[in-house]
């Protein structure tokens, strides 16, 4: 039997580029092209470029690919899908359609296997309402797969991830661990309830994204991916100038995910993570080694996580309300405050 995941150098959104690597890649000593139009471009590191279309609503443009992260073929082609649709979401939006991104290796891997990973692809888009319109397809060494997306969104319902306050509170949609259990099925030393668990969330829809996007409430929104849940609040924090208080105990965990740790099973781009923002991290003082078990789970990888959100406090019953309709049971794990001193840090309670 072929494991997709033999042929990964780094699985799922864990592949991505660190932060401090990006960054420099990114930088360009060019003059930038004003464009009005566009509203949220490369500058402001969100999830997708918004450009508005002069009728009150905007066109959503995102793209996400990436290795193996699971075995087998249809479900790796449908978690890529839902990640890559995820960054619509994410703005508040609705996706229209979605063009494929098919890297396969066709000296290792069989084109039979390659039609299972676009068909499960195909699926994640029905699932949302969508059609895989297009795409482009290259013979490489690794195997890849993502999905170009495009949608639309009401400028009023825009969500941004520089836009938080201070003052509000912070609920992630879905536990964080994709990254140290993926890791832990490479080893042989996943439990199979775990492994269900880890897929079912990768595989769900952050739709829920949509309809938070309406509540004025809602001030701010990113979904959590290869940077982990540490990475994307630094961005939403340096983006919106506060600061950010996380508590340890309160961050959502799906089951296992502590064992694992134990087990130093977690990838390569958890460490390539604490060394790009960790020094805007403020640790509680415990052991050294309580210490490293937080960073390897702040800061790991999340392929197709949830939605972090930032929810002023006199919007918290509405916004609990609707994400019980979607059979969530949430909990606040921090708050935003002030930078009274220009210093950007999230400080990390037990």
């Amino acid at each position: 039997m072929i494991r997709l995941t033999e042929f990964s150098p780094g699985a799922g959104c864990g592949c991505k580029i660190s932060p401090a690597q990006l960054e420099t890649i990114l930088q360009s000593g060019a003059t930038q092209l004003k464009i009005p139009a566009l509203l949220v471009g490369n500058d402001s590191r969100d999830d997708a470029a918004v450009f508005d279309l002069g009728n009150g609503t905007a066109v959503i443009s995102t793209t996400d690919f990436f290795t193996p992260i699971v075995d087998d073929p249809f479900e790796f082609g449908r978690i890529a899908a839902v990640n890559a649709i995820s960054d619509v979401y994410a703005m508040g939006g609705r996706p229209l359609m979605a063009i494929a991104i098919l890297g396969w290796p066709l000296d290792k891997l069989s084109t039979d296997i390659g039609q299972q990973v676009v068909e499960g692809g195909r699926q994640a888009c029905a699932s949302a309402g969508i059609v895989i319109a297009g795409g482009h397809s290259i013979d490489i060494s690794d195997p890849i797969f993502g999905l170009a997306v495009t949608g639309q969104v009401a400028i009023s319902n825009l969500k941004r991830n520089d836009t938080a306050r201070a003052g509000c509170r912070l609920y992630l949609t879905k536990a964080i661990g994709v990254g140290i259990i993926t890791t832990a099925e490479k080893r042989n030393i996943v439990h199979p309830e775990h492994r269900k668990l880890a897929l079912e969330s990768m595989n769900t829809l952050n739709s829920i994204g949509s309809e938070l996007a309406a509540l004025p409430g809602v001030t701010a929104m990113t979904d959590v991916t290869g940077f982990g849940l540490l990475g994307h609040l630094l961005e939403m924090c340096n983006g919106s100038k506060v600061n950010a208080r996380l508590r340890f105990g309160d961050v959502p965990l799906i089951p296992g995910v502590q064992q694992y740790v134990e087990q130093d099973s977690f990838p390569g781009g958890t460490r390539r993570n604490w060394g790009s923002y960790g020094h805007q991290v403020l640790l509680p003082e415990v052991s050294p080694e309580e210490q490293e078990r937080m960073r390897n789970i702040l800061c790991d990888p999340q392929t197709s996580g949830g939605l972090l959100v930032a929810v002023q406090p006199e919007a918290e019953a509405q916004f609990l309300e609707l994400t019980r309709t979607y059979g969530l049971d949430l909990k606040a794990l921090g708050e935003l405050e002030p930078a009274d001193n220009g210093s950007i840090y999230v400080r990390v309670d037990i």
